[in-house]
């Protein structure tokens, strides 16, 4: 037999909520279903007695009564990744503060049916909005084609006029760094790009290859990375083993930290032989040997934004404002030695 302590210490169950309203679990649990077959007055005391004995977190009961969730949801296929990490921890913590909970859906293949699978899930749980963080333009277009009456915000990498999307322009933020390179007297500019399925990655990739056309500069093909510290490491090996450039922007801070790893081991000095440029100004890049130039979005500003145009308080219309990426100079660039 169970000690008093443990007898308070146990989370209520449905059958304790059944016993106190005087009815079958069976009933709870078409009230909890929201059952047009159960009478008001049954309802009531149903919700009375989950109030009473706080069973599943009183929200539920108020949801059940208010047709209304207080839960917003995210769609996103990393979550690993920096920026859409720092994106969501920002989400949450705004939600939080307006009284909303948040569920996450992570999209696990980049199918139309795993994209559909995703969005359903949070359908199912009723959010009041969405906020869509995806790397690929397929999961977009799929998302409008599928008409979804929940209200929904989008974050996307280049400038446009979609009422529903927060813009991080990642092309100028990478013509931004292209153009500290030639700035500082580089001629042979190498680029190390993102996987070739996201979207910031292409962008980036376009502001680096606009930027040195617009400069007439010779342009050699990117090379197409995985966003990981190993793959800057082994991309730098080759791509070193010629010096035939003194200067690479890589796409995100990770590779260039593996770049700069392989230009030691070649004996090289950063940014002496080599100078190199980030992107994303991860916390650690400030901490590089030597201190990383890089490309700072502001992430968490971007992820609060997306709250407020979800939920916009009182009856307050808010317009979308883009994010602007800024260059931070570091240790990591300087101007080319006399070849």
């Amino acid at each position: 037999m169970a000690s008093p302590r443990t007898q308070q210490s146990r989370a209520p169950s449905i059958r304790d909520v059944a016993r106190i309203a005087g009815v079958s679990h069976q009933t709870v649990s078409r009230v909890l279903n929201n059952s047009d077959a159960i009478r008001a007055e049954t309802r009531d005391r149903v919700l009375a007695a989950m109030e009473q004995l706080q069973y599943r977190p009183n929200r539920a009961a108020r949801a059940l009564v208010t047709s209304r969730t207080h839960t917003i949801g995210v769609l996103t296929a990393r979550r690993a990744h920096y920026g859409p990490a720092v994106a969501l921890q920002a989400i949450e913590d705004a939600a939080v503060t307006r009284g909303y909970n948040v569920t996450t859906s992570t999209i696990t293949a980049t199918t139309d049916d795993a994209v559909r699978e995703s969005i359903q899930r949070l359908l199912d749980l009723d959010v009041e909005g969405i906020v869509v963080i995806a790397p690929q333009q397929k999961v977009f277009d799929l998302i409008e084609e599928l008409g979804i009456r929940t209200p929904y915000v989008t974050m996307r990498s280049s400038v446009g006029e979609d009422p529903t999307a927060l813009w991080v322009d990642q092309m100028e933020g990478a013509r931004l760094a292209t153009a500290h390179l030639l700035d500082l007297g580089h001629e042979y500019v190498r680029h190390i790009a993102g996987p070739q399925d996201w979207i910031e990655a292409d962008a980036r990739m376009q502001g680096f290859m606009r930027e040195m056309s617009d400069r007439e500069m010779p342009v050699v093909a990117p090379i197409l990375g995985d966003w990981t510290a190993d793959f800057g490491y082994h991309a730098g090996r080759e791509l070193l083993r010629w010096r035939d450039c003194t200067a690479v922007f890589c796409s995100n801070d990770q590779m260039a930290l593996g770049l700069v790893h392989a230009a030691r081991s070649y004996g090289l000095d950063v940014p002496g032989d080599l100078s190199v440029v980030g992107y994303d100004d991860i916390p650690e890049a400030k901490h590089f040997w030597p201190p990383l130039t890089t490309v700072q979005v502001d992430f968490a500003e971007l992820g609060r934004r997306c709250v407020d145009l979800l939920l916009p308080r009182d009856d307050e219309q808010l317009r979308p404002i883009d994010i602007v990426p800024q260059l931070v100079v570091r240790g990591s660039t300087g101007a080319p030695r006399s070849r």
